[in-house]
This record gives structure tokens, sequence and C-alpha cells, in this order.
């Protein structure tokens, strides 16, 4: 079963510094039809202005995943870990029994642009934890690419989920398939560009729910930047 969730239908809040597109139920944006998928939590894209930032703040027991799209993410925490997340690095920080931390856009002029992802774990009360990687976008170009997993493989971060995330950039006719397990659900979600995804066409923003699905297939891809994940039913 396939349903396509358009750009235009999510959630939508403008504070100002903040510009946040709300693929689930969050903070002031609430649908019933829309509180997540499978162990999905949240997919917000978020565009945070020069200067500006999410002063620190707590959470718990959730698998949190930051992507930054363009500019770069000032992280800190509670665990010690002052960061830069630039694009095409991946960052995971498990919640777990509590963790504080705070993340700010330091660019004069320049709009940071990521999407922060929430899966819920499969675990709770684990001591809280940090972990960021680089995929370089060769790696990534015309196939899709495992960048978190529960068990790390292929050097992808690792997650206290069961689910898997992967990333792929797209320019060409030529499909990329990747096999499901109808028993699973997956979830596609394109960051900018154009493609088909199992025949039907997705813009920037756009979103294809898969469920008793045995594979994706990808293709005409024009630009096309997209995350696909593969979830616990």
């Amino acid at each position: 079963m396939l349903t396509v969730r358009k750009s235009q239908d999510r959630g939508y809040a403008d504070h100002g510094w903040l510009q946040s597109f709300h693929s689930f139920s969050f903070a002031g944006y609430h649908d019933p039809r829309h509180m997540g998928f499978g162990n999905l939590r949240v997919i917000n894209e978020d565009r945070i202005a020069a200067g500006t930032g999410f002063g620190t703040h707590g959470h718990r027991d959730m698998e949190i995943i930051s992507y930054v799209l363009s500019g770069e993410l000032a992280h800190k925490d509670s665990m010690g870990n002052v960061k830069g997340i630039p694009p095409g690095d991946v960052q995971r920080m498990s919640a777990g029994t509590g963790v504080m931390h705070s993340e700010f856009n330091h660019a004069q002029g320049q709009t940071t642009h990521f999407l922060q992802i929430w899966i819920e774990p499969n675990t709770t009360g684990m001591a809280p934890s940090y972990e960021q990687k680089t995929f370089a976008e060769a790696d990534k170009r015309g196939c899709l690419r495992l960048v978190a997993s529960p068990d790390g493989a292929q050097g992808s971060v690792k997650i206290h989920a069961d689910a898997a995330l992967y990333a792929g950039l797209l320019d060409a006719d030529a499909p990329v398939t990747l096999a499901l397990n109808p028993g699973r659900k997956a979830y596609v979600h394109l960051v900018r560009g154009s493609v088909q995804a199992n025949g039907q066409a997705l813009s920037a923003g756009d979103a294809l729910l898969l469920e008793q699905e045995s594979a994706l297939v990808l293709d005409q891809g024009r630009q096309a930047e997209v995350l696909v994940f593969d979830l616990a039913p």
C-alpha cells in the first residue's frame, strides 16, 4: 500500500527566528492522523535564522538524528559535547535517561537548514550517548547509503531503535532499488529535487509511506536528495 503525503499538507510554524515544517504532530501542530509512522515520531524541516537557535532544553528516551542541508548547526550538550554539524554529517544523540542540549546558528547572514528526526528507541532508561559521522557526497551519489542502523553496519551511526536510515543523491533515470520486508513499514522523505518512488511523483518536502511492499524503486531523479526509513511495524 502506498500513501503520498504532499509537502504543503505538513504542519507549519513561523516563529520569526525559526521556520519549521512538521511531518508529524509536534508542539502546536496536532493532527491525530499524523502522530508518527511505525516508530518514526518526528521529521521537522527547520530553518534557523543567523545568530539564533534553540536554547538549552531537555530530552529523554528518544533517538534524535540531525541531518544538515545547508549552513552549520552548533551543538552543545550536558555530556560535554561541543560540536559543529556541517552538511554531509549525520549526528545521533540517544537521550536515554535524560540529556540537556542547545542548537544554534552562529553564522552571520546565513540560514541553517536541517532536518531533526526522532525515532522511538527499543530500550528505555539507557545512559545518554552521542555520535557524529561524515558521509561523502560520492558515497550517496546514485545509490542509497546506509547512514544509521541498530548495529552501526557499513560505518553508519548506531541507533538504539528497530530502524535503519538511508540517504541518496539521485540525478539520473537509472533506477535505485531497496528490498523491503513486507511485514515492516518504509517511509521516503524527499529533501529536495524530484524523483519517482514506486511510480509516485514526489517533489521537495513530499513523503511516500509504504506498507506491505517488498521493494522500493526510485528513478527519474532530478537533483534529488532522499531519505529512506526502514521501520518497525
